[in-house]
């Protein structure tokens, strides 16, 4: 029986993996039992060996040989095989090649990505920073075709959680005439900067967070806001707002407005712990009015008059309306 040996030495880039000791005969299996190495070649899909460069694959019964050409030396690696009719399914070099991209990672990727996370979530929204999302973008997009985006989603999970404990700290430190103002500051920074941070991570958000977890990248990231600042501080923060409330411009409303707003999105059940104040803010937080309880409305607006006048808000110059007997 003749002998076919097909090589690519000549190739420069030498990616294929080569069979040897071809038959002649039928072509999917010779008469020894021993299927045909040309039918094998076409099984496996080029690459699919993990086959680096200046290798040759040689079949025989039982085992896959690589045989590695440097210059002018060869050494064979005997490697179990599956000839059967699922092809090959080994990848000797894919170990080789992951521990390569973790030292990457580790030593290179999330350094990076660490720095421009730091510089986003401190900076001021209104200020100018120069961060090269391109390149950021490039290094999650290498980390998630990498097989790492568990391990990178993780390592920003734990980046993040690590600031937000720090900004809690902040927050407890405060004095008490400082806190709302303090969490407004630290809540609209951590909002701005995620405008930022989410869309670099977009590919990880894709694959991973939205196609394995089912969940939402920017959702996740909100909701370690509310566990590890919001949380610790609400009842603080409701009780101030109270107060607050009840003193006209003792805070800017604007401020107010912020504050009550990013509470109910963060937890809408907190709103049952101050449903006054929520509903001065938010639409819909009250049970729907009842024509019973019209005149109960009425006092209240009475009162509500009365105690803005006493605070210094008088009700303008009437001079000019209309009596009842004019109407």
């Amino acid at each position: 029986m003749d002998d076919e040996t097909l090589d690519t030495r000549d190739d420069p880039n030498r990616h294929h993996c080569v069979s040897t000791s071809s038959s002649r005969g039928l072509p999917d299996q010779r008469s020894d039992g021993v299927p045909d190495p040309q039918r094998v070649s076409r099984l496996v899909p080029e690459g699919k060996l993990g086959c680096r460069r200046e290798q040759v694959l040689s079949c025989s019964s039982g085992l896959v040989t690589i045989i590695r050409s440097d210059q002018d030396r060869q050494t064979r690696d005997p490697v179990p095989s599956d000839t059967g009719d699922r092809g090959f399914t080994i990848d000797p070099p894919r170990f080789f090649r992951n521990s390569v991209s973790m030292e990457d990672y580790r030593k290179h990727h999330w350094p990076n990505l660490e720095k421009t996370i730091d510089r986003l979530l401190v900076h001021n929204p209104t200020d100018h920073i120069s961060v090269s999302y391109a390149q950021i973008y490039s290094y999650v997009y290498k980390c998630v075709c990498q097989q790492h985006s568990e391990l990178l989603y993780n390592d920003l999970m734990l980046k993040i959680t690590s600031h937000l404990q720090q900004v809690s700290i902040f927050l407890e430190a405060s004095p008490p005439g400082n806190i709302i103002e303090n969490f407004n500051d630290v809540m609209n920074q951590y909002t701005a900067s995620l405008q930022c941070i989410v869309p670099v991570f977009m590919y990880l958000n894709k694959f991973y967070v939205e196609a394995k977890l089912n969940r939402d990248l920017r959702r996740d990231l909100m909701k370690l806001f509310a566990d590890h600042v919001a949380e610790k501080h609400v009842d603080t923060l409701i009780s101030l707002l109270i107060r607050a409330n009840s003193r006209p411009f003792q805070v800017q409303p604007s401020t107010m407005a912020s504050v009550v707003k990013g509470l109910y999105s963060l937890r809408p059940e907190w709103a049952k712990l101050a449903p006054a104040l929520f509903s001065g803010f938010i639409p819909q937080i009250n049970p729907p009015a009842e024509e019973s309880l019209l005149p109960d409305y009425a006092s209240y607006d009475q009162k509500l008059q009365m105690e803005l006048s006493m605070n210094g808000f008088p009700r303008g110059d009437q001079s000019r309306k209309r009596t009842s007997e004019d109407a």
